[in-house]
C-alpha cells in the first residue's frame, strides 16, 4: 500500500506528461471509463452526493481497518474525478483520508480549469469521502 503522498506524486509526474488541458481533460475521462461500475445496490439516494451538478454515488467500506470506495456518475469527466480521489483516498487508514489535503488537485491544474459549479461539486466528493472515514474511526476507537 503506498501513502497518499506517494500517489498524488505519482498522479502529479502522470499529469506532467500531458502537454495541454485537452490532454489532461482526455485522460480523466479515460480514468473514469476504467472505473468498475458501481452495483445497482448502491446507486440510492442516500450514497448520492449533495452538492455535485451530476449524479455521483459513493459507496464506502472498510476491510482490515481501512477505508475502501467505489463510485459512480452519470458524467463522464465527473467519474474521472471520483476516480482521482479513489486513486488517493481508498485503501487508507480513516485518519490518513482525514488529514489529507489532497494537493495534486490544484498540482495538476484540475480547480483552475474547472467550472465553479465542477469545483464545488469536486469539494463535496471530498467531503463525503472524508466524513465517510469520520464515521468509520469513530467505529474503530
Amino acid at each position: 500500500m503506498s501513502n497518499i503522498a506517494a500517489i498524488e506524486h505519482e498522479i502529479v509526474e502522470d499529469f506532467d506528461l500531458f502537454d495541454d488541458w485537452t490532454e489532461k481533460y482526455q485522460y480523466i475521462i479515460e480514468l473514469g471509463q476504467q472505473l468498475k461500475p458501481l452495483e445497482a445496490q448502491y446507486k440510492t439516494d442516500d450514497r448520492k452526493i449533495t452538492g455535485c451538478q451530476s449524479s455521483v454515488w459513493l459507496h464506502a467500506y472498510t476491510k482490515d481497518g481501512l477505508v475502501f470506495f467505489e463510485s459512480d456518475s452519470d458524467s463522464t469527466f465527473v467519474k474521472g474525478e471520483i476516480a482521482l480521489l479513489i486513486k488517493v483516498l481508498s485503501g487508507q487508514a480513516p485518519e490518513e483520508i482525514i488529514k489529507a489535503e489532497l494537493n495534486f488537485i490544484d498540482a495538476i491544474g484540475l480547480r483552475q480549469h474547472m467550472a465553479v459549479t465542477r469545483a464545488n461539486g469536486l469539494a463535496s466528493m471530498i467531503k463525503q469521502m472524508k466524513l465517510y472515514a469520520v464515521g468509520f474511526q469513530s467505529h474503530t476507537a
